[in-house]
């Protein structure tokens, strides 16, 4: 049987115990019905695995103790930052989900001229705690041991006037190359995905006042999603860990 994922936010000390949180004990103990003697391999963020074993569980409290510590070096060597103006519905979720499978590590929320979706004050921030949980899990399944961050919302054109030494790319119909015709000369990428009608015209314009590169995916139109997707796949493919 597969040994479950588990992130366990609080320092973890091989030898020593530990109750897991309420999250996690849940999952253990209500979800999988798991019970004293099984093993869990726990992390936090800091990039290592720590294979536990269960000294008691019940509903809702659970407690380990960890065994060993294993470096976990599932990152990819490209640094990849999305930019992703906030989609409608789950579309939003389903990008978040997977850009953190195929190895992105951080991600921002962005709001834009034509940004459909409208949030503020406690709903916003009670998204980002959503988008933080979906991140965690995905990191879960994909067996990845930094936990990308998902940071606090902002305009696109705040965003773009970030400093930055990476690579900023913006898909365009129009761009002259593709993927594979850039150099990243420190593998980092900073990449802004627009909403589901496109960048207007002005934000195109202000990214390459910002120093944006335009890149084109290919002939056809893709949705949100599929462009953030298909874009870090490519990415990851000629720069990163993935092929």
């Amino acid at each position: 049987m597969r040994v479950p994922r588990i992130y366990q936010e609080s320092t973890l000390v091989v030898g020593q115990s530990v109750a897991l949180d309420d999250e996690a004990a849940g999952h253990v103990g209500r979800v999988l019905r798991m019970s004293s003697g099984e093993q869990v391999s726990l992390f936090n963020g800091d990039g290592n695995d720590y294979l536990a074993e269960i000294i008691s569980a019940s509903k809702k409290n659970v407690e380990v103790k960890v065994l060993s510590c294993e470096a976990n070096n599932s990152e990819s060597p490209l640094n990849l930052h999305l930019g992703q103006v906030i989609s409608r519905g789950d579309r939003m979720d389903f990008t978040i989900q997977k850009s953190v499978e195929l190895g992105v590590n951080t991600i921002t929320p962005l709001f834009s001229e034509r940004c459909g979706v409208k949030l503020t004050g406690e709903r916003l921030e009670k998204k980002i705690q959503q988008w933080q949980k979906i991140v965690i899990s995905a990191c879960e399944q994909s067996g990845r041991s930094v936990v990308p961050i998902v940071r606090p919302a902002m305009q696109l054109v705040d965003w773009c006037a970030e400093t930055s030494d990476a690579v900023k790319l913006n898909l365009h119909p129009r761009a002259s190359h593709g993927v594979n015709g850039l150099t990243l000369p420190n593998n980092r990428v900073r990449l802004v995905i627009g909403p589901e009608g496109g960048l207007s015209a002005p934000e195109i314009a202000m990214t390459e006042e910002h120093q944006f590169t335009d890149v084109l995916l290919g002939p056809r139109v893709l949705r949100t999603e599929t462009a953030a997707l298909t874009t870090i796949s490519a990415l990851q493919l000629k720069f990163g860990d993935i092929g």
